[in-house]
């Protein structure tokens, strides 16, 4: 299970949402992301695992591993140098995504507004604690 005691005590930035906002926040993100593959999956033109899925799916699992490298290890610098990752490959997702279909690219945004939102709250912690 995650420490949460390490978390409370870290020093965190003033615009830290509460805890409760993360449960607002990711699922609805999590519903775009979904929406934005399944478009892109099934255009036409996308054949099979087209050069932006495997995008999405890199990025998906950094993302997925960005809590557990967090908040379970508390490695805040490597759940950086994950999230600058993250970022990366959401940005190469929705450039490749584009052509191939451009709604579904522009689901990706919230999501990327959200990625530079933490990575500002993780960069925040690395360099504050």
């Amino acid at each position: 299970m995650y420490n949460n005691n390490w978390y409370k005590n870290l020093n965190k930035s003033s615009l830290t949402p509460p805890n409760w906002v993360f449960g607002i926040v990711w699922p609805i993100l999590y519903t775009l992301l979904a929406i934005s593959f399944i478009f892109t999956f099934t255009s036409k033109k996308c054949k099979g695992l087209c050069t932006p899925l495997k995008f999405f799916i890199i990025q998906m699992i950094l993302n997925l591993s960005w809590t557990t490298i967090f908040f379970k290890y508390n490695l805040p610098i490597i759940s950086l140098i994950v999230i600058i990752l993250i970022i990366f490959f959401t940005i190469l997702t929705y450039k490749s995504m584009s052509s191939i279909n451009k709604f579904a690219s522009y689901l990706l945004l919230p999501y990327l507004f959200w990625l530079c939102f933490a990575t500002y709250l993780n960069s925040y912690i690395v360099f504050n604690n």
